[in-house]
């Protein structure tokens, strides 16, 4: 290949005026960045990275992560330039209306994208996660030293605003730690943001930070020489057996006549005149759109040679699984992330039912018969395994020292554990789990929204999930969380009522084609007797667990509160009340159903429905309508023995059913008051009763009308 320095400076600049044109006439996107690290992105992409533009998905490439979606020009520019498909058009559809240019990379929708980027750090982030699944598959397929993954790498572009966010500092701990050596990071340290210098929020020494969580780090003193920037790469690849920061030192918006090195060119097209004058300080003389045919040729012919490359490996690779039959069919299954046709009865088989369980515990006994049959499971938890029970007996620890290992240990790092699973599910070789207390679901929202969006394959495991965790109190005791996880398109949330749920619930979530999330009790709950299992059906959403012909009212419910409606159901019968108790693992998965399933558990025309859950009763009016109850907690928890919680919440079958005779009978309040919104004697919230309203606000006390 012809490395000539003035087609390499020609071609940095061509990505510079293909990308500042696309934006300026999209009239909007992020022209600074890609101006500033072209010189570095196309060191890599022309001297380093491998890829094949041939067969984007191979497995034998290296992973690409633009950190900075912002700069989405500066990939797509790459993209059009080595083969991957995308034309002139395209780059010209930049941020239109179903183009294959988006204002921020999609994985999935454009050939080439690793991995969906935008929210800074968290590519960065995911990028880790990358390369734990990278060392984990290689160490468990006995790869190392074969030659075919030996030098592979994930490469990371970012720029100061990944390197302020939190879970790129939560990320690079873990990696440091874990000595992911095959991590190379290249740091655009261009010191502008949004409102000005960095100088305004950031001026901390960013290597010396590094260094201290056992990084190597490499500076350039100026990012935007082509032939440092290679060095540098160069270097890089060389590992000592820590991951690498390559600090380089750029101007935002270089070559922009007057708005380089400000903010001003960082999130907005530069204008027709400053255009304008960038092709001059260039010495562009292209039309618009226009790339020089000698640049055309070389990355033509780079793309060809790595096209080759990628062909010999597949050769190597091949043979590799010819040499060792029961090998091979281990490598396969962990690349189809294959999962056995009858796993659903293997797992109901290892749960117990002998005696009223938790459901965590249900799950731990489900995921040891899981990893013994599915042997892409791998994950862990944020320091809470064995409170959640998500430790695979006999898997090992995942570390530096032994790859193989299958329990992941995270550390308290709830935000880089839920992006590190995205990357691990991203690179194509595990089914991964990540596990916490329910409630810290709020450091991981931004993760599993971005799992969402990108459709992966990642299961959740969040134990504690209710005001149940007794004395930890409010902090600990989820309430708003179902919602908030429920509001995310594309996320499955599966509450399992006992623990012939809970086998199915996992049975489910490893044959899912998205995200799943498990929600556990830490509490025991009875086990549902041979007749009422036999009902359980959690790929239909919700089911018939206890019922009465011509029923007149029907209680849904989720989780432990199935059996707390099963109780009170029981009572209301004594009250002549005949009754319906459906349990409702998935909300989501229920309105998958079709109209018929629909009807049948829940007619349309039944007016009498109840739902019962221990938290938000947001979004329940949807199922109970109008003229139903939701019985919930609008209140955060407290903190005391949760039996004594239930009792002084309303939790208990007794209290359940009163309050639904109260609000089905029409009578007024007992206080005597017209306006009472709390329709009680006393507030089941714990708090005094004035006579007209509660202590807790109103809305949160059961039984109100």
């Amino acid at each position: 290949m012809n490395y000539d320095p003035r087609l390499m400076k020609l071609s940095a600049d061509a990505i510079r005026v293909l990308s500042a044109e696309a934006i300026q006439r999209a009239k909007s996107g992020h022209p600074g960045m890609p101006l500033g690290c072209a010189d570095f992105a196309f060191a890599l992409w022309s001297r380093h990275l491998r890829f094949n533009p041939q067969n984007p998905k191979w497995l034998g490439r290296d992973r690409f992560v633009l950190s900075g979606g912002h700069a989405s020009m500066l990939l797509y520019s790459m993209l059009h330039l080595f083969g991957f498909g995308l034309t002139m058009d395209d780059i010209k559809s930049f941020r239109q209306w179903e183009s294959l240019t988006p204002g921020h990379p999609e994985y999935g929708h454009t050939d080439g994208v690793d991995i969906t980027t935008g929210p800074l750090g968290s590519g960065f982030s995911s990028a880790v996660g990358m390369a734990i699944a990278q060392r984990h598959f290689v160490a468990s397929a006995e790869l190392a030293g074969r030659g075919l993954f030996d030098d592979c790498k994930i490469y990371v572009i970012c720029g100061d605003g990944c390197m302020m966010e939190g879970c790129t500092q939560e990320s690079a701990s873990l990696a440091g730690h874990l000595k992911l050596d095959e991590l190379i990071v290249f740091y655009d340290r261009n010191r502008v943001s949004i409102e000005g210098s960095c100088d305004l929020t950031f001026t901390e020494d960013v290597g010396a930070r590094f260094e201290a969580m056992n990084w190597r780090v490499i500076r350039i003193a100026d990012g935007n020489d082509f032939s440092a920037c290679d060095a540098a790469l160069e270097a890089a690849k060389h590992s000592d057996g820590r991951p690498t920061l390559i600090i380089g030192d750029t101007t935002i918006g270089y070559g922009a006549p007057t708005k380089a090195g400000l903010c001003k060119c960082h999130g907005e097209p530069l204008g027709e005149e400053e255009l304008e004058g960038l092709r001059k300080n260039l010495g562009w003389t292209d039309p618009p759109f226009t790339v020089p045919a000698e640049v055309a040729d070389f990355c033509a012919a780079r793309a060809s040679e790595n096209a080759d490359a990628a062909a010999e490996w597949e050769r190597k690779f091949q043979a590799f699984l010819d040499a060792d039959v029961e090998r091979a069919r281990k490598i396969y299954a962990i690349l189809a992330r294959a999962v056995p046709d009858h796993v659903r009865a293997l797992l109901e088989k290892a749960v117990p039912y002998d005696k009223p369980v938790a459901t965590r515990a249900a799950s731990g006994a489900a995921l040891q018969a899981a990893a013994q049959s599915v042997p892409s499971l791998f994950g862990g938890s944020a320091d809470l395994g064995p409170s959640n029970k998500t430790l695979i007996k006999d898997g090992g620890d995942f570390s530096a020292e032994n790859p193989a290992g299958r329990n992941l240990h995270f550390g308290v790092r709830e935000q880089a554990m839920a992006f590190a699973a995205n990357g691990m599910a991203l690179y194509g070789t595990a089914i991964p789990y990540c596990a916490t207390f329910f409630v810290f679901s709020d450091y991981m929202k931004p993760a599993i929204r971005l799992a969402a969006l990108q459709h992966l394959h990642v299961i959740y495991v969040f134990t504690h999930d209710s005001f149940y965790v007794g004395e930890d109190g409010p902090t600990h005791e989820p309430v708003e969380q179902l919602t908030m996880l429920r509001a995310i398109p594309g996320l499955t949330v599966l509450r399992p009522g006992d623990a012939h749920e809970t086998a199915q619930a996992w049975a489910y979530a490893l044959h899912a084609d998205g995200p799943v999330a498990l929600l556990l009790t830490r509490q025991n709950i009875d086990v549902y007797d041979e007749e009422t299992a036999k009902n359980v059906d959690v790929a239909r959403g919700a089911f018939v667990v206890s019922d009465e012909k011509d029923f007149e009212l029907a209680l849904v419910a989720t989780g432990s509160e199935v059996n707390l409606a099963l109780g009170a159901a029981d009572i209301l019968r004594q009250e002549g009340v005949k009754v319906r108790v459906v349990s409702m693992p998935s909300q989501e998965l229920f309105l998958a159903q079709d109209f018929e399933y629909q009807d049948k558990v829940l007619p349309f025309d039944c007016e009498a429905i109840v739902s019962i859950e221990a938290g938000s009763t947001y979004g329940w009016q949807r199922f109970v309508g109008a003229g139903g109850l939701a019985i919930g907690l609008d209140h955060f928890g407290a903190s005391a023995p949760y039996k004594v919680l239930a009792e002084k919440f309303g939790f208990t079958p007794e209290a359940v059913a009163e309050t639904i005779l109260d609000f089905f009978s029409g009578d007024d309040c007992s206080c005597g008051e017209d306006d009472c919104s709390c329709g009680e004697d006393e507030c089941r919230c714990g708090g005094g009763h004035d006579g007209k309203e509660c202590s807790c606000g109103g809305n949160g006390c059961h039984g109100h009308k």
